[in-house]
């Protein structure tokens, strides 16, 4: 009997729930057919590929190694149908964006925006996820590009910087233009994000190494929610100066000294098929965050590094 597609995401689905009732139930087919399918797959390459006598199905260590390059035919014959399925002329075409959760709060719209002006075929899926998980995905080929910060990286894992993104205290328009003294905001009631939020540790230690206690009236797990705070009252709160650029009730009052800047950089897999779409969402990023007056990278910022991830915002 000759393997088929449909054997390998069977056999990858039960070593993933550990339960054939439970992979059945996502693959919706019957709890029997899946047994017999994977049987027919062991029979096919001649050992036995599941350990069945546990609580949990587990691989044996030949299954294991068949799931490995199981995963790897699959990834790879899903970049052939998108490399087939890829036009040029940019007519059509599909792109998978992941993002830390601070950039849906000032650059994900802009860049959504011009995306389908330029190119309305192209359609696009956005997730928001932790930095780690961004990049364990890009290897996965979960997705075709991540927006987050500069590394240290995932071996494997290619950086390009876009720009510097700088912070500052954000209020309502009609507060002090600034700049403000770090120690004053001892005495100003804040609305920040919640501490699950790498950008609220930034913050934290910024504030820890300037000996600031802050008055924290609001924690919020969401940026929108902490602007339309500050635009309706007297609090004021600690993000992207970006984030006014598409705001005029809100202002950004820069703080003395400034809070610690962050390179923002496009990641992508290094041996990844680039499409016309990844292509075309680069060039117009890189287009975008220049007319919008965003700080360059620093020089040399742009080369990916490899080693342990770097934490980024996750509610």
């Amino acid at each position: 009997m000759a393997v088929e597609l449909r054997h390998l995401r069977y056999l990858i689905a039960v070593a993933e729930h550990g339960s054939f009732t439970r992979a059945a139930e996502e693959l919706r087919i019957s709890q029997p057919t899946l047994s017999q399918q994977v049987k027919q797959l062991e029979r096919a390459v001649g050992v036995q590929l599941l350990d069945r006598t546990g609580r949990a199905v587990r691989l044996t260590d030949a299954g294991a190694t068949y799931v490995h390059y199981a995963r790897g035919a699959l990834r790879d014959l899903a970049t052939a149908e998108r490399a087939v399925m890829d036009l040029a002329d940019l007519s059509r075409g599909h792109l998978r964006l992941a993002l830390t959760p601070t950039f849906t709060a000032y650059l994900v719209g802009p860049l959504v925006a011009a995306l389908h002006t330029a190119h309305p075929g192209i359609t696009l899926e956005v997730r928001e996820m932790p930095q780690d998980r961004i990049e364990a995905g890009l290897l996965a080929d979960d997705h075709d590009l991540g927006l987050a910060f500069q590394g240290p990286h995932l071996p494997g894992i290619r950086a390009t910087a876009l720009f510097t993104e700088t912070l500052g205290l954000v209020t309502a328009a009609d507060a002090d233009p600034g700049p403000l003294p770090v120690r004053d905001l001892a005495t100003r009631r804040l609305a920040l994000l919640s501490g699950d939020f790498a950008t609220r540790g930034h913050i934290d230690a910024y504030l820890a190494a300037h000996g600031v206690r802050p008055d924290i009236a609001v924690e919020a797990n969401s940026v929108q929610a902490l602007t339309e705070i500050v635009r309706r009252t007297d609090l004021a709160t600690v993000l992207p100066d970006a984030v006014t650029h598409d705001h005029p009730h809100l202002r950004p009052v820069p703080l003395d000294p400034a809070l610690p800047s962050r390179t923002v950089t496009l990641l992508r897999r290094e041996s990844a098929y680039e499409s016309a779409a990844s292509r075309a969402f680069a060039e117009l990023t890189t287009r975008l965050v220049h007319t919008r007056g965003y700080l360059p990278a620093p020089a040399g910022s742009a080369r990916a590094a490899a080693g342990v991830d770097q934490a980024a915002d996750a509610p």
